[in-house]
């Protein structure tokens, strides 16, 4: 419930908020129907951005979102697709470019869990994990240098995980750590083109997948310098920013989002 208020304060910000410093830019949020995705789409249109809702079953979630969007005098469409799938993924762009013209802004928020010992995890769920990933992040950032404006940004949602190692996350922290080193090496390919390429690390985020560990919150909370565990809009927060052109000398990062927890 508070990380819906706290969306409402954006979808209020499209109507009150004079200075909209991404309007005229078209962004593709992957998986934003719900969570850290649906707080990032609504925070980009809060900032005058078209945005491209990007769901893989959801339909009524991603649907909800744009109408969110819409009601509040932004521009928003719903595009289907599993980012796993090459197919897919260039259909999205393929989508999102019919409908806004051209693409300036890429937020690959889609991530698949794998939780577990590595000697535990079986074959099947280490390929889909790698294929949603790697693979669905490597599609899309291909798409993007192909496709993105000049002056474009790319950010990629990593966690925070793998600025450490914990038993049952190896697989998981595999992927994002891939996802990472990708998007460093784009930031240098892109360069030349003013599109920079970063990555946010969130820590603990409250959102419907990590309902089911609530019950750790106030220990991790306690842990952190903060004092709380994330909410969906501090990851938005981060990635406006470097959505924007305040961000325009900062590429090839990796930034840290979770209160100060190391």
């Amino acid at each position: 419930m508070l990380a819906l208020i706290y969306s409402d304060r954006y979808i209020n910000r499209m109507n009150t908020d004079p200075t909209k410093k991404l309007s005229g830019k078209s962004a593709l949020v992957t998986a934003s129907s719900r969570g850290i995705g649906r707080a990032i789409a609504l925070r980009l249109a809060a900032d005058g951005a078209r945005v491209a809702v990007n769901y893989h079953r959801d339909d009524r979630a991603a649907q909800d979102v744009v109408g969110a969007i819409t009601a509040a005098g932004g521009q928003a469409i719903a595009v289907q697709g599993d980012v796993g799938v090459q197919a897919d993924v260039e259909r999205l762009f393929k989508e999102a470019v019919a409908a806004f013209g051209s693409l300036d802004i890429l937020v690959n928020n889609a991530g698949l869990g794998a939780h577990g010992p590595i000697a535990e995890i079986d074959t099947a769920l280490l390929d889909r994990v790698v294929d949603v990933n790697v693979k669905g992040t490597f599609y899309a950032l291909q798409q993007a240098a192909r496709l993105l404006n000049d002056g474009g940004r790319i950010v990629n949602i990593s966690t925070g995980y793998t600025r450490s190692a914990f038993p049952g996350f190896g697989v998981y922290t595999a992927t994002k750590a891939a996802v990472e080193h990708l998007g460093l090496a784009l930031s240098k390919e892109l360069g030349a083109r003013r599109i920079t390429v970063n990555s946010v690390l969130p820590g603990l985020v409250d959102t419907d997948q990590t309902a089911p560990i609530r019950d750790q919150f106030a220990a991790v909370a306690a842990m952190t310098p903060l004092g709380r565990v994330g909410e969906p809009e501090d990851i938005a927060d981060i990635v406006a920013f470097l959505a924007t052109d305040d961000a325009r000398w900062v590429t090839g990062q990796r930034i840290a989002a979770a209160g100060g927890l190391a």
